[in-house]
């Protein structure tokens, strides 16, 4: 979704952005890390919980309309209403956990059905390495299947506050590139007549 504001050069974009993966990975704590600037050590997520961030990049002005997810199985079979529509998706897992990083593998088969590969940005996240002594996937690892599937991918720890903020610019910047890329497509070839500046319709402000 984009608006626009006076200065035309710099728009502004609203994107609905999800987080899957299996409970008790930390998707809760890195978008309240992100969004608060603090770690809180939370319940389990009931349904979906919303929070929302702007961030203003070199192109445009973001906002970030966050959808943290519930990571229990029993509310798998509604998963799929809170992600439709989505711009970008954080697959998260807990590199203390195999297992979570093959539950998060399911989550792409999921969105794969859902989305082609051009409609939505999706990045790999290994969440808690405050926890290193404790890893049970390796970086490497992370970063190869990412690499296979042509995701973002980034180690991240919601307690000691690494590398949170940075993922979440990474999809950002990866959205308005791609906003870019289609604007390259959609623009008309130039000709020798040209309509009037200013003609046409215009979107409205946010």
């Amino acid at each position: 979704m984009a608006g626009t504001s006076l200065d035309r050069t710099h728009p502004t974009y609203i994107y609905k952005v999800v987080l899957l993966g299996s409970t008790s990975v930390g998707k809760s704590s890195l978008a309240y890390r992100y969004v608060k600037n603090d770690f809180k050590e939370s319940l389990p997520t009931m349904g979906c919980a919303f929070l929302t961030q702007t961030l203003c990049l070199e192109a445009a002005t973001v906002r970030l309309e966050i959808w943290d997810t519930a990571g229990q199985e029993k509310y798998h079979s509604v998963c799929h209403l809170y992600y439709r529509g989505a711009h970008a998706a954080l697959l998260v897992y807990d590199i203390t956990s195999k297992e979570t990083l093959s539950r998060a593998k399911l989550w792409l088969q999921e969105l794969e059905k859902e989305f082609l590969h051009d409609e939505i940005v999706i990045a790999l996240v290994g969440n808690k390495t405050d926890l290193m002594a404790e890893r049970e996937v390796t970086t490497e690892e992370g970063e190869e299947f990412a690499k296979s599937k042509n995701l973002l991918y980034m180690e991240t720890s919601a307690k000691s506050n690494y590398h949170v903020s940075e993922v979440f610019t990474a999809v950002a910047q990866e959205l308005v590139a791609r906003e870019g890329e289609k604007a390259a497509v959609q623009r008309p070839a130039p000709t020798d007549l040209q309509e009037p500046r200013g003609s046409g319709p215009r979107c409205c402000q946010l």
